[in-house]
């Protein structure tokens, strides 16, 4: 969670790929050049330890003029752990 939440600080959209399940994943990414990120903060997790093949994390982000406040869901694939979707929240 924490290196996507940096992908998207620098604008990685190579690595945001490459963590991202090809299921999932859009046919191209070009993240967000808008907002200035300024800080993240994981707010609760769900499984995605040792051993775990999913894992949930609730994580609010905040930027110049707010917060994105999402719950993602990972899976681990080959080993790393990808990106499915996740749910946005006020």
């Amino acid at each position: 969670m924490r290196s996507r939440y940096a992908a998207y600080v620098v604008g990685d959209d190579g690595y945001l790929a490459r963590t991202w399940h090809p299921r999932t994943r859009p046919a191209s990414i070009d993240a967000p050049k808008g907002p200035t990120w300024k800080g993240l903060s994981v707010v609760s997790t769900a499984d995605g330890r040792e051993g775990d093949r999913v894992g949930e994390v609730e994580f609010e982000a905040t930027y110049d003029g707010g917060v994105l406040h999402e719950r993602s869901r990972f899976v681990r694939r080959a080993g790393r752990w990808v990106y499915v979707d996740g749910e946005v929240s006020d």
